[in-house]
């Protein structure tokens, strides 16, 4: 049975992100970026969905204005990527987004039609109901065009 926990202890997010993090290295293979998700999650509002003891997937919202949270980074196994893990840790984090008071949801990703990993990705924010906002060619570099989502909370 699975099941969607807020974590709020230190090590216990840490070695959550870390875990979920290193066993997707295509979209998070850069040890860099990887250790500063990892690093940055313990300061965030940390989900993660349980299968019985086992974690299997994780998602982190952070705050980037008074009026908007980021889905700042999210990860789920791939032996249970399409079981809708993915879309149970989001709409637990919206809810408790919109009981808190904020108004909007943003999420970057690379934009759609450069890489197929990201292309899923894009898919899968906008089954859950985001819009594109605006995309930044260069914010990440040349090759990882920066797409930006929003979502109202109202």
């Amino acid at each position: 049975m699975m099941k969607i926990k807020l974590i709020e202890d230190y090590d216990d997010k840490q070695k959550i992100a870390r875990q979920i993090l290193e066993a997707l290295p295509e979209w998070f293979g850069i040890d860099e970026a990887r250790e500063n998700y990892i690093k940055e999650s313990t300061d965030q509002l940390f989900f993660a969905a349980l299968d019985e003891n086992q974690v299997t997937g994780f998602l982190c919202l952070k705050e980037t204005s008074k009026d908007t949270l980021e889905l700042s980074v999210m990860g789920v196994l791939k032996e249970y990527h399409r079981h809708g893990i993915g879309k149970e840790l989001f709409l637990n984090a919206k809810k408790l987004a919109s009981e808190i008071g904020y108004t909007f949801l943003q999420v970057k990703t690379v934009q759609m039609g450069h890489y197929e990993e990201y292309d899923n990705t894009n898919h899968f924010y906008l089954s859950l109901g985001f819009k594109e906002f605006e995309v930044f060619p260069t914010l990440w570099d040349e090759w990882n065009p920066c797409q930006i989502y929003i979502m109202s909370l109202r």
